[in-house]
């Protein structure tokens, strides 16, 4: 089971797939555990999540993992289809839970109050991540090295 979901191809298609995805990622993940591009850092985004959204603490380490251990397994190409489904979690719980209610369109004129985007960049995320998921790793993926050539 794990060499199945470890296979994957020796496309450059996949790779590039796979660091967009890790690129996109790591600075919202860095922004939440490290306090990196104008984020709060761990303490300050727990107790968003936990308190004034009412998230349980153990999904809001999952997301915290996702989006920060998520793009660095995805940057190595390890565990790969497993870090795009936290990705893809993480983003459809976003969508639900918050973006849905504002719409479509993100806030590009700054006229809406902060934190209220549309979905239109979740929908790219969760379709990059179905991609990973469905694809693998791909090209100079650690995935491909342990489970050896198709």
């Amino acid at each position: 089971m794990l060499k199945g979901l470890l296979k994957t191809s020796d496309s450059v298609v996949d790779l590039v797939l796979r660091i967009t995805l890790a690129a996109v990622f790591f600075p919202h993940g860095a922004q939440k555990v490290l306090g990196w591009f104008g984020g709060y850092g761990l303490a300050g985004t727990w107790g968003f999540f936990t308190q004034k959204m009412g998230i349980p603490a153990f999904l809001a380490a999952l997301v915290f993992a996702a989006e920060f251990l998520g793009p660095i397994g995805l940057f190595l190409g390890l565990l790969t289809r497993v870090a795009a489904f936290g990705i893809f979690c993480v983003m459809a719980a976003a969508v639900w839970l918050v973006h849905y209610k504002v719409g479509f369109f993100m806030n590009w004129s700054g006229a809406m109050p902060a934190g209220n985007e549309g979905f239109e960049f979740h929908i790219l995320a969760l379709a990059l991540s179905l991609a990973v998921m469905a694809r693998g790793g791909g090209a100079l993926s650690v995935d491909r090295a342990i489970a050896g050539k198709r």
